[in-house]
């Protein structure tokens, strides 16, 4: 009986359930918000503890054995990435605190947040591919009611494109578990593994690992299916984009690590080779959309966009120190990219927009704001020494061994284009004055009482600190990476942790 592979699930669910039954009560909602939270991370700390101590976790649902049974299978990518879940839903819950409109925790903020993570960590815990399925379907009924809360315009024109393109997402992925099934007989992700060397018809099966790719690659909003992403996520508060940012486009990325290192390894020269592509073409799109925004939200919103193609390419390129790159570039990605949206936000609430033209004088009022910004922008610029110099590195030099020359330089441009991004925004928003026509000056320059000012802070700072510790105290996240990489190469130690002695 291993419990820590359940709770980052239960622990969200009933968090989630006793705040419908708090409903009157916001305040207890709010407490409850940041205990379960706390209790989220450590119980991926509890489990990550394990994975790199036994390898994998694994629990059977019920009396039936795998692959009859509904599995939970945790390895140290899927420990590491439900610690990353718990320390983003602790900053979110704490920043909510100050952040989120009393009516929208009226209307059903909290349990709507606590059934996304639950979704989050199902997502990354399931070893069932018809599960990982429902559980991206929790995720999107989730995160479309977050969308809509407020219900304004812009709101719902972005809840639109969201939803209208992740259903289309859903039923090729639909149509893909069902396809599989029919070849091999079983939706065990580790029994499908040991199953498709058997099948005859591998043209289909390519083309079902086609399906799965771009199921996957809308949900993780990688070329050319990305556009739904600037579209939506500058449009809710910004403790939910700060939410979708850090997590939800990983998720995706997730499910391709996980179903092209374990399932469809059979014709990498194809399947990888058109992930290569891909990942170089959203580095590059993502980045050009971003040097054309004037909006804060829209530019970090494109810059997810640039940044999951390097995370794509590590898979891409299928090599061990590349996958070691690739995981390392998602721990970083997901600290950083939500606090950039936690200080656009409180930028927001002292200046009253996110447009650059109207924005300014932050650096001279708001230092520690200005220093928060910099940490994680010259960390997603790829500045040494901080944790997106070397998640750049390891995935540059991995394609340099490889020989993917276009694809480093893209992967170089991107980082320069990036770091013009960041000096865009840090230029307009912190370093000229503010504007003339700005009236609402009050809060920036400190002369208003801020009660829950330390709200707002406090994630902020925690999350700085996480990207220079990654950054300065490298070794021990490389090493995790390390052995996450070992375990993605080697698809037989999931093989055999899953199903043990019952396999041929």
């Amino acid at each position: 009986m291993s419990p820590e592979i359940i709770l980052p699930v239960f622990i969200p669910l009933t968090a989630g359930a006793l705040s419908l039954a708090l409903w009157r009560s916001v305040r207890y909602q709010r407490i409850l918000g940041v205990l379960a939270n706390i209790l989220l991370l450590w119980s991926g700390i509890w489990l990550l503890m394990s994975t790199t101590d036994q390898g994998f976790v694994t629990m059977e649902m019920g009396s039936w054995p795998a692959p009859f049974s509904i599995v939970f299978v945790a390895d140290v990518l899927a420990a590491i990435m439900i610690v990353l879940t718990g320390i983003i839903g602790l900053a979110i819950a704490i920043y909510s605190l100050a952040s989120t409109p009393r009516g929208h925790e009226k209307f059903g903020y909290y349990p709507l947040m606590h059934l996304l993570l639950a979704g989050v960590a199902g997502s990354f815990l399931t070893g069932d591919i018809f599960n990982l399925f429902v559980w991206f379907e929790v995720m999107l009924l989730a995160s479309f009611a977050l969308l809509t809360l407020g219900g304004e315009r812009a709101q719902m024109e972005g809840a639109i494109k969201y939803v209208t393109l992740n259903l289309f997402s859903s039923a090729i992925f639909l149509s893909a578990v069902g396809l599989l099934y029919g070849m091999v007989g079983t939706l065990n992700m580790a029994d499908i593994a040991q199953k498709v060397s058997q099948v005859e018809d591998t043209g289909m099966l390519t083309v079902v690992a086609m399906m799965f790719m771009v199921s996957f690659g809308v949900k993780a909003a990688a070329f050319p299916l990305f556009f739904w992403l600037p579209a939506s996520y500058h449009t809710p508060q910004v403790a939910v984009s700060a939410l979708f940012a850090g997590l939800l486009t990983k998720v995706g990325v997730y499910a391709l690590f996980r179903m092209f290192t374990l399932v469809f390894t059979q014709d990498v020269d194809y399947t990888h080779n058109i992930l290569l592509w891909a990942a170089t073409l959203t580095m590059l799109t993502g980045v050009l959309g971003a040097a054309a925004q004037f909006e804060f939200r829209r530019i970090l919103s494109f810059h997810i966009v640039s940044q999951i193609g390097y995370m794509m390419l590590g898979l891409a390129l299928f090599t061990p120190l590349a996958i070691i790159g690739g995981v390392f570039y998602i721990m970083h990605h997901i600290i950083v990219k939500t606090n950039l949206f936690l200080v656009s936000g409180f930028t927001y609430r002292l200046l009253g927009s996110y447009e650059l033209k109207d924005l300014g004088g932050v650096y001279k009022y708001r230092p520690l704001l200005a220093v928060l910004f910099l940490i994680p922008a010259l960390s997603l610029a790829g500045i040494p020494p901080l944790s997106g110099f070397f998640a750049k590195f390891v995935v540059i030099r991995a394609a340099l061994e490889a020989e993917a020359y276009l694809v480093t330089f893209v992967a170089l441009l991107v980082g320069l284009l990036t770091l013009y991004s960041m000096i865009k925004i840090w230029a307009e928003v912190f370093w000229k004055k503010i504007p003339d026509h700005v009236r609402n000056t009050e809060e920036l320059k400190g002369k208003l009482n801020e009660k829950h000012a330390w709200a707002y802070y406090l994630p902020m700072v925690g999350l700085a600190i996480c990207t220079l510790i990654i950054g300065l105290y490298g070794q021990p996240i490389y090493e995790l990476a390390e052995m996450s990489a070992e375990q993605l190469m080697n698809p037989q130690l999931y093989i055999e942790a899953v199903l043990g002695g019952d396999q041929p």
